[in-house]
């Protein structure tokens, strides 16, 4: 299942958000390494995780977190802006048919096939929740091998500025184009997804 979380449902699915911040720990910190703040020693939690931030979040059937994404309103100050602007060659791409994705997480331990279905799950979900919101394109700050990867998943996506090293990480700025034709694309490259996500509701105007 796919769970769209905002600041209207956050307690009645505090279960999936609990379980997401402790994998986002186990990932960006444990794993990446990355000096992130941490709650209790068990969550990942930063300043963007306010009551404006919406999550998609892949759970199993107890509603523990597999996969999910955290997107920003990019015309409030966010990631690429305010930490990393040197990565955008130009203009930062910001309105209100722009979201910002990070903290892209994929749950550890829970095996390769039940990962890469995670995985093209919330693919699949963050084009149908884009389409559903007049989200017309995605930015995001990614580690140069992950870009990589991203590159290829059949979306239109592209560099808005070369890598540039921070903190010994040789970081890529992202911009994902989402129209009419992008899931068609990822299902050409083998990322599809039947997941309960039939309908998305609509952003707060």
């Amino acid at each position: 299942m796919v769970l769209i979380v905002n600041d209207a449902n956050r307690y009645s699915e505090r279960r999936a958000l609990r379980t997401m911040f402790e994998a986002r720990k186990q990932v960006f910190v444990d794993l990446l390494g990355w000096d992130l703040p941490v709650l209790a020693g068990r969550f990942e939690l930063d300043q963007f995780d306010d009551g404006d931030a919406v999550y998609l979040i892949v759970t199993d059937e107890e509603s523990r977190h597999l996969a999910s994404a955290r997107l920003l309103d990019t015309t409030r100050p966010a990631l690429l802006d305010g930490l990393y602007p040197d990565l955008v060659e130009g203009e930062i791409p910001r309105g209100r048919s722009i979201r910002e994705i990070t903290r892209f997480c994929l749950s550890r331990g829970i095996g390769a096939a039940t990962r890469r279905k995670a995985r093209d799950m919330l693919l699949v979900a963050l084009a149908d929740y884009a389409l559903a919101n007049g989200i017309a394109s995605y930015t995001g700050v990614a580690e140069r091998t992950w870009f990589d990867q991203v590159a290829t998943f059949g979306w239109d996506c592209s560099a808005l500025g070369a890598p540039r090293v921070h903190e010994g990480r040789p970081l890529v700025a992202l911009h994902i184009l989402i129209d009419e034709t992008t899931i068609g694309k990822l299902a050409a490259n083998g990322i599809a997804s039947n997941a309960a996500i039939a309908q998305f509701p609509a952003e707060a105007a």
